[in-house]
């Protein structure tokens, strides 16, 4: 118990630590950290829908665009811009404080996955897997075209102007000072989104060692027998997606205020498959595994970015090799790599339930002589 209060504490030493190190070598650095620490949020939250319940979700990125564009309807002058009711009232947009947008941020995104989730109690296998890509299509697609009649999404265009997070008067998209050293806005947004992926793993934890998390573990190895037992499957499976689906949305919300922007393109399709192989790479119900594998996914297309630019492979090869073409293409074969060597995950969820060791011939048994 000792040794492990120790690794936690240098753990926790080196993660306060980190951004402060790679502040020093440019904000690209730490600006990659920030979109690691939010895949990770949704790997957790996505690991709860499939890693816990066993339900195959491929359309997660959909929560995820709900709570943005929630955040960047709230926390903008475009609904004022739009509508004479909002300019009335609220002349300047709405521009809502932290503690409301999170909660409702979660709460829709929560609702939306219930509202996916109704309709799929039936599915399993392929026919879920198809259903939730759909729907996260539609998600997609509405969040596009809903900018005629009636402008509320601003169509391609994405929404703008989208305010900087304020939490008990620091304003996370300004540069502060603590003991003399120059903190970076998107500093300030690591030790927002290290907070909240504390909390996420927590939370969880908890649901793991709970009888929820251990009804859902029940449905995902075997549904007729969990429905046997007396479990609620009905119920306990709108609930994995509702709980996961929260995940997504506070996501969504912390998304929208960094990047101070929101469009269509950055909820497609391959978003969706991305966080699903964060889940499945890193060890698919196992919390260390999914944060490990949403790091490595997250950081690794980055990092090969930064390394294309540096060697200039376009320049060095007359312009025969796309740089963005291969680096997706190292990012896949890494993966085939690291599956094919590691099938269960790169850090598994430990087996239970294995086999008494059968005894050895010839082996003397106990007994009464």
């Amino acid at each position: 118990m000792k040794n492990k209060l120790i690794v936690f504490l240098i753990a926790a030493v080196a993660l306060m630590v980190l951004p402060l190190v790679a502040q020093s070598a440019g904000n690209f650095w730490v600006r990659m950290l920030d979109f690691a620490l939010l895949y990770v949020l949704l790997a957790l939250g996505l690991n709860i829908v499939v890693g816990y319940a066993g339900l195959l979700d491929l359309g997660y990125v959909a929560f995820y665009a709900v709570g943005a564009y929630m955040f960047g309807l709230m926390a903008s002058p475009h609904l004022a811009e739009n509508f004479a009711t909002f300019k009335a009232a609220f002349p300047d947009g709405l521009h809502s404080p932290i503690w409301l947008v999170i909660p409702l941020g979660a709460g829709l995104a929560g609702l939306a996955g219930m509202l996916l989730g109704a309709p799929t109690l039936k599915l399993r296998g392929d026919y879920l897997a198809i259903v939730t890509l759909g729907f996260g299509e539609i998600v997609r697609v509405f969040m596009n075209n809903l900018d005629r009649p009636v402008n509320i999404t601003n169509g391609p265009k994405g929404l703008t102007q989208i305010d900087n997070l304020t939490v008990f008067g620091i304003d996370f998209g300004k540069t502060g000072h603590l003991f003399g050293m120059e903190i970076s806005s998107v500093t300030k947004y690591y030790y927002l989104f290290l907070l909240l992926v504390v909390i996420s793993v927590v939370i969880c934890y908890r649901l793991e060692q709970s009888r929820i998390g251990r009804a859902w573990m029940a449905i995902r190895e075997d549904e007729i027998a969990a429905k046997a037992m007396g479990i609620n499957t009905r119920n306990l499976k709108l609930l994995a997606f509702g709980m996961g689906a929260t995940f997504g949305g506070v996501s969504g919300v912390m998304f929208a205020s960094f990047q101070g922007f929101v469009s269509p393109e950055s909820f497609s399709l391959q978003e969706s498959v991305m966080i699903v192989a964060m889940v499945v790479l890193g060890g698919i119900g196992h919390i260390p595994g999914v944060v490990l594998g949403a790091v490595l996914l997250a950081a690794l297309p980055e990092a090969l970015r930064w390394v294309a630019g540096e060697l200039d492979l376009q320049r060095l090869t007359d312009g025969r090799i796309d740089a963005a073409i291969l680096r997706q293409l190292m990012v896949a074969l890494a993966m085939i790599i690291i599956m094919l060597v590691r099938p269960r995950g790169l850090w598994p969820s430990p087996e239970h339930g294995k086999a008494a060791p059968q005894p050895v011939p010839g082996a003397k048994t106990g007994g009464a002589a």
